[in-house]
């Protein structure tokens, strides 16, 4: 889950989301039970009174004797009410009186020809907790004619300081009707219903948040793919400048980006083969007054210096021309292309031997990537007697590891080879070969690949690891 959270934006954003949606509810619930409650209590406290008027009302209709069975009948696990022929009087005697009737089970309805039953055990309100949280101090107050409707007196208390009520009203022959409600109002804050609510929410968050994410998501993981390819040099086809307008100004950039670096080449690889082609001029002018020389040993080393010197600007034609040339990235296998590379040097007399690996696929350049390895395979015969070649996959990606029997490259100098017409005279072999281009061109390929080259000294020889990167 956590490596999810810190790789997915879009993990991120309905985290987000839903945690925006839980502090939301807590903070409304917070801001709304006590106003419910209190809504609730006032509405409660409105209707008992109402009932108190109508049942009043109702008594002093009825005769005498069936008031006791009426007040029986209309009880309720929540609601008591009884006649007495006395005021009220002490609001604490009064109280206790009326948790003594709440807490007494109601008994059952005699019908005619129906034999009684055992009193009828209801689920009544626990009123224990509220008993003893009871305001001793609290006493009775006269209701005002606006409140009660009745034209006798009226008194009210609470029988606890949440939910119990209690109210005495006078009836027309002087005696008073009592009734005690206690009844817990508000009910939990937290219940299936809202659970259920919450749940609904959030799913219809989640799945707009993840059509959200993808809508951003999208156009990015597209242009992290582009400029993974311009990278390798591949040509990218310009992406679309469409959404909104921060996707819109990336895309934008992206490709004045793509623009101007490629711009950027042409301009340098044309220049460079401007440079090459207009050297041959002079050379060949050189070469010719080099023949008119009188000393030969003077005249032979001019030429050899000429010579040197055309070398390195055909070998500089060369990569201009390598450069200008624009290959198709395409799917190969790569095991294969190694090896056939390989088994041509061979049949060419050259000690390489191929050591065999499992068949690893990639998408490259090929004949660019072939001649990186071409080089290398070279160097290492060259300088190093004979060359092994072998694949190998690794965490970050695959390797082509060439490595020789040679003496091997002084640390000082390792960095130094990849420089253009830089040549190694003393660390190797006397005899030198090439102008010194050769690993700078296979280094640039190489890192067009988002790979790189690496040489390591060996106990007894040199290894150059190809180190190219795992594609998306």
């Amino acid at each position: 889950m956590m490596r999810l959270w810190t790789r997915s934006l879009a993990a991120q954003f309905i985290g987000f989301m839903l945690l925006a949606l839980a502090l939301s509810q807590g903070i409304g619930f917070l801001v709304s039970w006590d106003e419910r409650g209190q809504a609730l209590k006032a509405a409660a406290k409105s209707d008992f009174m109402s009932r108190a008027a109508s049942l009043a009302q109702l008594l002093e209709t009825m005769p005498p004797e069936l008031r006791d069975d009426i007040l029986r009948g209309i009880s309720t696990a929540y609601t008591r009410y009884w006649v007495s022929g006395d005021d009220p009087g002490d609001a604490a005697a009064w109280r206790q009186t009326a948790w003594s009737k709440l807490v007494t089970p109601l008994p059952s309805l005699a019908f005619p020809g129906k034999k009684p039953s055992a009193p009828r055990e209801e689920p009544l309100h626990d009123p224990g907790p509220m008993a003893a949280s009871a305001a001793p101090t609290a006493s009775w107050w006269d209701l005002p004619a606006g409140v009660w409707p009745l034209p006798r007196p009226a008194r009210m208390l609470y029988l606890d300081d949440a939910n119990g009520l209690g109210l005495s009203a006078q009836l027309d022959g002087g005696s008073w009707l009592n009734i005690a409600y206690a009844k817990q109002m508000g009910g939990a804050m937290w219940t299936s219903q809202t659970a259920v609510t919450l749940a609904i929410t959030a799913i219809v968050l989640s799945v707009i948040g993840v059509f959200v994410a993808r809508g951003i998501t999208k156009p990015m993981r597209r242009l992290a793919v582009a400029a993974e390819a311009l990278g390798r040099g591949e040509a990218v086809t310009p992406l679309p400048e469409a959404g909104p307008d921060d996707i819109r100004n990336t895309a934008e950039a992206f490709n004045r980006m793509q623009e101007r670096l490629q711009r950027f080449v042409e301009d340098r690889t044309r220049m460079l083969a401007a440079i090459g082609h207009d050297l041959r001029t002079p050379l060949t002018s050189l070469r010719l007054r080099a023949e008119f020389v009188a000393d030969a040993e003077e005249r032979e080393k001019m030429l050899a210096t000429i010579a040197e010197v055309q070398k390195m600007t055909e070998a500089t034609l060369a990569f201009a021309r390598a450069e200008a040339t624009v290959e198709t990235t395409r799917a190969v296998d790569l095991s294969a292309l190694v090896e056939s590379l390989c088994d041509d040097l061979a049949e060419l007399g050259q000690d390489v031997t191929f050591v065999e690996g499992p068949r690893i696929g990639y998408r490259c350049r090929a004949d660019a990537l072939r001649r990186v390895v071409r080089n290398l395979v070279e160097n290492a015969v060259r300088y190093g007697e004979r060359a092994r070649v072998s694949l190998a996959r690794t965490a970050e990606g695959i390797d082509i590891v060439v490595e020789d029997d040679g003496p091997g490259i002084p640390d000082a100098a390792r960095e130094q080879v990849f420089a253009p017409f830089y040549r190694l005279e003393d660390s190797r072999n006397a005899e030198t070969g090439g102008v010194g281009l050769g690993l700078s061109i296979a280094r640039t390929i190489a890192r067009h690949h988002g790979g790189d080259i690496i040489l390591r000294n060996l106990p007894h020889g040199l290894r150059a690891t190809i180190s190219l990167p795992l594609l998306g």
